[in-house]
């Protein structure tokens, strides 16, 4: 067991919760704890953005891939994932905030219909919750390879841990400890990389020791060009339709802020993001042949940070995990309350409906934990993730945002077409590019059904 890694864990726990819990005494209204009362200014966004967007696989899973592909293998993370960010924020922050929604499926209902708005939450909720389930399991990796526990008695630990952490704070909690935590993740991997660089003789000497091909964005992939497309097709437009991405600049105080502070977090996150891929490319210079790429910043910082250093750099990795997984059980949570439950049940005063999020997230953590013991890697569940639902929801939210053009049963077709296309391709078919033929499938049935829409329309 490293004591000062164990040490380092409960120290950012323990100080996240105090945030969190101090902050939380303000929360009176549903909307308080969803949006943060739009309080939210251009620092807390972007740094909220950043965290909650940088976590446990922007470190660990990129670094693993870059080491055994190379620099093609950060094609999705950082730059695809970077640049969906500040897609996002150019695209959507604005136009989205200034229809004073409290979440993404409350612009689907004003724009198509109740039963509309419920179906895009119920089909965008699987993937949220996987993408949490990822955290949780990662969190349980860390946890147990620090105190020695079990793997599965480890995610149990974690997954309390996480739910405790995000039932107790709102948006305005994670926003004030997303602060804390973009900064340890910041500090914790350029520690890393300058102890790093010194092993291999300075930053420019080791990049010179990589051999030319591994230096390469186009190679790497196993199925060429089109397997390349179909990952960036899955990160750019799951990142569109990501409700912990867009809850974050809703609870911002001017459109203006909403969008600034989204594309700062994203350049944050295309900054940081190449410590990674630079600890990926030199890995194998220091450690050859691992058996798990995915152990290979790990594994850097146990070998080469002294022990305060150590406990500092994994601080920061619960701190982007825990970032991250409040955001991916809060958003889906706040959306599954608002737009589910309190339409179910109408009349709840202020006290039941913020209850009712906070009952939302526990049962999400619950399912994360569930799902994060049914699988033997994180890569599984962030593959499944970021395509989940989206191959539809994308087009349903873009036609819905930018149009008016297709009306409920429009989109009602593309977002159900696009799910069981996908699920069929990717399980049952096993095609190379399954979300590419979804989103096809979703476009062209929102289109086709939006002819006849308009056709039906009395004149």
């Amino acid at each position: 067991m490293n004591s000062y890694a164990l040490a380092g864990i409960l120290g950012y726990v323990l100080f996240q919760f105090a945030i969190g819990a101090w902050v939380s005494r303000r929360m009176t209204s549903e909307q308080d704890y969803i949006i943060a009362g739009r309080s939210l200014g251009t620092g807390l966004v972007a740094f909220s953005v950043f965290a909650t967007w940088f976590g446990a696989e922007a470190i660990v899973a990129s670094a693993g891939e870059i080491y055994t592909k190379g620099l093609s293998g950060g094609l999705t993370d950082p730059f695809g994932y970077g640049i969906a960010v500040l897609i996002v924020g150019l695209l959507l922050a604005a136009p989205l905030w200034r229809r004073g929604i409290v979440t993404y499926a409350d612009m689907v209902r004003a724009r198509y219909s109740p039963e509309i708005e419920k179906l895009f939450v119920l089909i965008l909720l699987p993937g949220s919750v996987l993408w949490a389930a990822a955290q949780v399991r990662a969190f349980g990796q860390i946890l147990g390879s620090t105190t020695g526990l079990e793997v599965d008695t480890a995610i149990l630990v974690a997954a309390v841990l996480v739910g405790a952490y995000s039932v107790v704070g709102g948006l305005l909690a994670d926003a004030v400890t997303d602060v804390v935590q973009g900064i340890a993740v910041m500090v914790g991997l350029v520690v890393l990389a300058v102890f790093v660089a010194g092993a291999v003789g300075g930053i420019e000497a080791g990049l010179a020791r990589i051999e030319p091909a591994r230096l390469s964005l186009s190679g790497g992939g196993e199925n060429g060009a089109l397997d390349k497309i179909e990952k960036l097709a899955v990160v750019l437009c799951g990142s569109l339709v990501a409700v912990e991405l867009i809850s974050r600049f809703l609870g911002a105080r001017t459109a203006t802020v909403a969008a600034v502070g989204t594309v700062t977090g994203g350049l944050m996150y295309l900054v940081m993001g190449l410590l990674p891929l630079f600890l990926g490319l030199v890995g194998p210079l220091l450690m050859k042949d691992l058996a798990e790429p995915e152990q290979i910043v790990p594994k850097l910082a146990e070998a080469y940070l002294p022990p305060v250093a150590y406990a500092l750099f994994v601080g920061a990795l619960v701190s982007a995990i825990l970032s991250v997984v409040h955001a991916a059980l809060h958003a889906p949570a706040a959306q599954l309350s608002h737009n589910v439950v309190t339409r179910l049940v109408p009349g709840l005063s202020p006290g039941a409906r913020l209850a009712s999020v906070r009952i939302c997230v526990l049962v999400l953590s619950i399912v994360a934990w569930v799902l994060a013991n049914s699988v033997e890697t994180i890569k599984e569940l962030v593959e499944l993730a970021s395509a989940f639902g989206s191959a539809g929801a994308i087009v349903v939210a873009l036609f819905g945002l930018f149009t008016g053009f297709g009306g409920p049963a429009a989109a009602a077709v593309a977002l159900l077409s696009g799910s069981l296309v996908w699920a069929g391709g990717k399980f049952l078919f096993a095609v190379s590019t399954p979300y590419l033929i979804a989103l096809a499938t979703a476009l062209s049935a929102y289109i086709i059904v939006g002819i006849l829409e308009q056709r039906r329309v009395p004149k």
